[in-house]
């Protein structure tokens, strides 16, 4: 055999043996203002690759249509004209409007995304907050059941002026099971899609569970407990997030659609089920609801779990994640990092 077909030979062989499988990870900052992380078990390379382009795609499909903060999307015009005349979304609003609105009769009102009606004169980065005047004026204006939705015309209105919406307490979660989707679509059963702090995994990490470590909401660095999951989702929400002190007070970006002020009942909440979106749309409610109540909702759903963090430092959890019950603290790895809730913060898994 000559030197070159020799060549020509090991060169065929090479490109026909299979691509070593691997882990293939991507971060991307400023999608939907958070940090978008996604991790695939991958057999193929490039075809990983184009699968997290994929993700990152839809991710910011999702933020140029949902994001109050751009003028050109749907939910900013549907602020602009729906409470003056019906206004025709697409499929996907409407199905989210609906499921939004859901989590509202869930959780009695607590989750409500017409809290962006007082929520939008906050601004959290320049330290402003609106005045008590301003907030019992804009105040009528916050109930989801000024929100009405057509399924026949596939439209939304307001009924009264001034009412705003804001999806921000759902739509990450929704973007997360929609990355989830699109991977499962192309055959990986092995995943984590995060953005900021909500999450979903798909398989487990090959005899060994994903591990949500939850970060103490004090010290960034301190992780208050772990929780193994195995197909699953989960959000935390905190008063660390995006927030400001002035005397002695936090003001933070969950707000309480009752009084239009921060909520302030738990310091932090995690919730756990099949869906980042019902994960995402029901981790606020304890801020709103205070932690006795918020537990009595979460253990009527059986798909649901939770561990809350109180104001004076009491880790409650709901009755599927009692520590000897069932998925716990004893039961998960010591190098879990804590959970993704902050809005720059790491992947929250390992």
């Amino acid at each position: 055999m000559s030197a070159t077909r020799g060549a020509l030979l090991l060169m065929s062989m090479l490109a026909a043996a299979p691509v070593h499988a691997q882990w293939l990870s991507r971060t991307v900052d400023g999608i939907m203002g958070t940090r978008i992380y996604v991790e695939i078990w991958a057999e193929d390379q490039v075809k990983g690759e184009a699968a997290i382009d994929a993700v990152m795609d839809e991710m910011r499909h999702i933020d140029d249509s949902m994001s109050t903060y751009k003028p050109t999307s749907e939910v900013s015009r549907v602020n602009a004209l729906a409470a003056r005349q019906p206004v025709p979304i697409s499929a996907e609003l409407f199905k989210l409007l609906g499921t939004a609105l859901e989590y509202s009769r869930i959780t009695e009102g607590a989750f409500d995304i017409t809290y962006a009606s007082v929520g939008y004169m906050y601004d959290f980065r320049a330290h402003k907050r609106p005045t008590e005047s301003q907030i019992q004026a804009a105040l009528p204006a916050v109930n989801y059941r000024h929100v009405l939705l057509d399924a026949r015309k596939h439209a939304v209105r307001f009924s009264q002026p001034g009412v705003r919406i804001d999806l921000g307490g759902i739509a990450k979660g929704y973007s997360v099971d929609r990355g989830i989707e699109i991977l499962q679509a192309r055959g990986y059963t092995h995943a984590l899609v995060n953005a900021g702090g909500d999450s979903r995994v798909i398989g487990d990490r090959f005899g060994r569970p994903w591990v949500v470590g939850i970060r103490h909401p004090d010290h960034p660095d301190q992780v208050i407990t772990r929780i193994p999951l195995v197909d699953a989702a989960f959000s935390t929400s905190g008063d660390y997030e995006r927030y400001f002190d002035e005397d002695g007070v936090r003001y933070h970006h969950i707000i309480d659609p009752h009084t239009g002020h921060s909520a302030s009942k738990v310091r932090s909440a995690t919730v756990i089920a099949p869906t980042a979106t019902r994960t995402d749309g029901l981790s606020k409610t304890a801020f709103v609801l205070g932690p006795d109540e918020a537990m009595r909702i979460y253990n009527q759903l059986d798909d649901v779990d939770a561990v809350l963090v109180t104001p004076d430092g009491r880790i409650l959890y709901s009755k599927g994640l009692q520590p000897g019950d069932g998925p716990s603290a004893a039961a998960a790895p010591a190098d879990a990092t804590p959970a993704a809730a902050a809005v720059q913060a790491p992947p929250a898994v390992h």
